[in-house]
Parts: structure tokens; sequence; C-alpha cells
């Protein structure tokens, strides 16, 4: 499984034709297995014809099952990067309408933390780039807190209480991105659909080998189509390979917003 994300990292095509290349073996196993045995089991083709139809119904529903689980996963992803994003420009807003010194300092905080939070996002499989964009999103957090804090205790009123939420809120959030983005496919559901997909690809092979009927050219379009699908659900399982992934634009565009915002010069603080 770690291989394959790996290699999918490099190349999703990669991917892709080690499991046209396993299907079509699959099949050809099953073809010549079911050759070798046409005289044996004469007048059985038709019993094996529901079991081929059986175990097709069985890939569709794990199909249709994974499918959905990782359709769940990817939209996770892509909403929890909405909802961090919104949180941060939430707490950004009341820290810059309070005004003080702390709370533009607060302000500033939180613009370096939309940083690192997109490039955490952004960090794809360089283990480096997500410990690093962790690390900076933990130092921050401890800064800005700090600082609300202060802006708490020097003025405890609703204004300040609420500049305390929102920077909660934006904390959680950045939480809930972390935990989606850490998610991947349990490997018992993808050895299930590649189990179930190479016994379907070799019961059809036996099937035609019992008819004595070949049709290899039919067998390879089916073949390339399932492999579309599997990869694509693969894809949209994996947070950080692939072409499904989690868009980060909506950071840039909260960043865009705060240069509208007019915060004092550092140095009048």
């Amino acid at each position: 499984m770690d291989f394959l994300r790996d290699l999918a990292g490099w190349s999703t095509l990669a991917v892709a034709a080690i499991l046209l290349i396993v299907q079509l073996l699959a099949h050809e196993i099953g073809y010549r297995i079911g050759s070798s045995r046409k005289t044996s089991v004469q007048g059985q083709a038709e019993n094996v014809g529901v079991v081929v139809a059986g175990m097709l119904g069985l890939l569709a529903f794990v199909l249709a099952l994974t499918l959905s689980y990782s359709t769940a996963r990817f939209s996770e992803r892509r909403q929890g990067t909405l909802n961090e994003a919104n949180a941060i420009g939430t707490a950004f807003l009341r820290a810059s309408a309070i005004g003080s010194p702390q709370a533009v300092e607060v302000a500033r905080l939180l613009e370096d933390y939309l940083k690192a939070r997109r490039a955490f996002v952004d960090a794809g499989l360089d283990n480096d780039a997500i410990a690093s964009a962790n690390q900076d999103t933990s130092r921050l957090q401890q800064s800005i807190w700090r600082g609300v804090s202060a802006i708490v205790r020097d003025r405890p009123d609703p204004v300040s209480v609420s500049l305390m939420s929102a920077v909660n809120e934006a904390f959680d959030a950045g939480t809930a991105e972390r935990f989606a983005m850490g998610i991947r496919l349990p490997s018992q559901i993808f050895w299930l659909l590649t189990g179930v997909m190479l016994l379907s690809m070799a019961s059809l092979g036996y099937q035609f080998g019992l008819r004595g009927r070949p049709v290899r050219v039919l067998i390879l379009l089916l073949t390339v189509v399932w492999t579309a699908v599997i990869v694509n659900i693969l894809d949209l399982a994996s947070p950080r390979v692939g072409n499904f992934r989690t868009n980060a634009a909506v950071y840039e565009w909260t960043r865009q917003g705060f240069s509208g915002m007019g915060l004092p010069p550092a140095e009048s603080q």
C-alpha cells in the first residue's frame, strides 16, 4: 500500500499500468485454466456464468463502497480548508477591529499563521515540509494565544472574548484539517478491492476459456475502464498525491483580503 502511494507520488500512470497488467495476467491465467478444463466440465459453462455474474456484481458493490468512502474524505479535506481559512479570516478581522498594539500584533501573527497552514496543505509527500509547517503552526499558535490572553486580561469585555472565541475556532479548524489530511484509504479496503478485482478477472477468463472463445480486445477495453475507475478512486482517497489534490487557493484569497485592512506599520506599535 505504501509502495503504491509513493509510486503514485511519482506517477499516477505507473500505478495504472501496474493495475492494468495485473488484471490482464489474472484474466489470462483464468482463461488458460478454463481452456485446459473445457472437455472435463462440459455443460458447466452456464453455471460458471452465474458465479461470474455474482463476482462482477460484488466488484461493482465494492467499487461503489470505495468510491463513496473516497469522495467523503475528499469533501472533508476540501471543506476543512474553507472552514479553516474562514476561521482565520474572522479572527484577523476581530483583532484588527480592536486596533490596540497587542491586537495588531495578533493580526500580524495570524497572517503568518495563514501562510503556515497553506504550506501544510501544499506540502505533498515531503515529510520535511510537513514537519516544518507543523512546527511553524505550533509556534505561531503559542504566540497568538499569548497575545490574545494579554488582550483579555487588559480588557475583559465581550469584544476581547469574541476574539478569543474566533482564535480558538481557527485552531480547532486547523486540528480538524490536519486530521483530515492524515486519513488514508484503509489497507483492508484496498486489498478487498484488489482481491475482488483480480478474482473477477480470473473468473471471467475462466468462463471464456470454457467456451473456447477469447475476446481479448473487449477484455482489454473493460480492463482499461476498470483501471481508470480504480485509479480515480484511489486518487480521491489520497490526500497528498494524485490529481485530486486539496486546493489551497482559499488561503491565498483570505490573505489577499488581509492586504486591504490597512494595519499600521510595525514600528508604530
